[in-house]
């Protein structure tokens, strides 16, 4: 039975409920905002105009100002201020008893009222500010809380049952996340162009690949080049986020001498999927399309290692300005990320912001959905479902987590 065969039965008897879906979209959702988090400051600055300095008129500005100004001292950091500024503002005209650094389980729908002033419909007497704006609103409001709870976990938002108190940051509750989810569905229909994490498309894996491997470059940014385009394309072809991608190691490869048609990877456990079963992953050659080959890049990545660099730790490794190999410094998740902004300017894309740690997941799945033929059959099967929501679906049929008998036939990278 070949794999389009299997495919509707796997659909029929893996489809998921609508609370699965749901919890995933959540789970985007943080992943987008921790993500843009990265670039935060090139946001909120598009949308400053929209935060205007109020004159300190009333009782309320004056202590919203003096409250940001004695919570946060970071001077580098005035669009925050500003949102935050804004924020409190709005709520203390709202309500005079109001306190700005009560965290309970009300602030969460205090975020969200705020986030709805700001982009609400303006028939419904609300300002009708993009999304992004909302993007820009949660990040300043993350650094808010952040700040006044500095001793709090930045990634939960949870209740302890013993003390009755909310600990973690209320932006990433559910709450929020689902308000962000459904508020980035209205502005799509209302046809405004998403600013949540872009999909890196196929079409973006190419430039990355010619940028990178220009032949105008030294011999120096070459070799940088080679790893950083390889760690790009395999992080694209096995739906990784960078922070994933640059821990394969030697030891996960699988290469079969003079095998020259497929590598064999095992992936070790990833951050969603705790079991501890281990994921293997089929990267077959790719003649018709031999950017996104990976048996070439791994061609490359030899031929730039050579004998000189022992098979074994981390797969990425630094390469100084002087074109040296440095097996004792292996590549690291923020330098891998700051280079993929770099290589997204110097491509001259003014939405690089925007481009973040699972971008490359991102536009794999909408790869193989197009590539696939999966949009038709997808959307039709769930009622013409966003882009978002078709990735959730990829991403519970196919992704690395599910470990179903299907998916190392299945998922070629052609």
């Amino acid at each position: 039975m070949s794999s389009k065969d299997v495919l509707p039965a796997v659909q029929e008897r893996l489809a998921p409920t609508d609370e699965e879906v749901e919890e995933e979209l959540c789970l985007l959702d943080l992943e987008d905002a921790d993500s843009l988090l990265l670039h935060v400051e090139d946001l909120i600055s598009q949308h400053l105009d929209e935060f205007p300095e109020d004159r300190v008129d009333d009782d309320a500005a004056r202590y919203a100002v003096q409250m940001t100004k004695a919570s946060i001292t970071d001077g580098t950091r005035d669009g925050h201020l500003r949102i935050i500024k804004h924020y409190i503002t709005f709520h203390l005209r709202r309500n005079k008893k109001w306190d700005a650094k009560r965290v309970d389980d009300k602030t969460p729908h205090n975020i969200t009222a705020f986030i709805t002033q700001k982009c609400g419909p303006v028939e419904q007497g609300f300002e009708g500010r993009k999304y992004s704006t909302a993007v820009s609103t949660r990040a300043a409001l993350t650094m808010w809380y952040k700040n006044i709870r500095p001793n709090e976990s930045l990634t939960e938002w949870r209740l302890e049952s013993v003390s009755n108190t909310w600990r973690g940051l209320p932006t990433r509750s559910r709450q929020v996340s689902q308000f962000m989810v459904g508020l980035e569905k209205t502005k799509a229909k209302s046809g405004e162009v998403s600013s949540s994490a872009r999909a890196l498309a196929l079409e973006d894996i190419h430039r990355l690949h010619n940028y990178c491997l220009d032949s105008t470059l030294t011999l120096a940014q070459k070799r940088g080049g080679i790893i950083r385009y390889t760690a790009y394309l395999l992080a694209w072809l096995m739906l990784l986020r960078i922070d994933e991608v640059i821990k394969l190691r030697f030891e996960n490869f699988e290469k079969i001498p003079g095998e020259r048609k497929f590598v064999d990877i095992s992936l070790n456990t990833r951050k969603q999927n705790q079991t501890g079963l281990l994921h293997s992953w089929r990267l077959h050659a790719n003649d018709s399309d031999p950017v996104i080959c990976p048996v070439r890049a791994f061609i490359l990545l030899a031929s730039l290692y050579g004998p000189e660099i022992k098979k074994s730790g981390p797969l990425f490794l630094h390469v100084t300005a002087q074109g040296a190999v440095m097996q004792s410094q292996p590549l690291t998740a923020s330098v891998l990320s700051r280079s993929l902004s770099r290589d997204l300017q110097g491509l001259g894309y003014t939405s690089w912001a925007l481009y973040g740690t699972h971008s490359f997941r991102r536009g794999g799945c909408q790869y193989r959905i197009k590539v696939k033929r999966w949009s038709a059959d997808m959307v039709a099967a769930c009622g013409g479902w966003s882009q978002v929501e078709a990735v959730t679906m990829f991403r519970y049929f196919y992704s690395p987590n599910d470990n179903h008998e299907f998916m190392h036939d299945y998922d070629r990278n052609y």
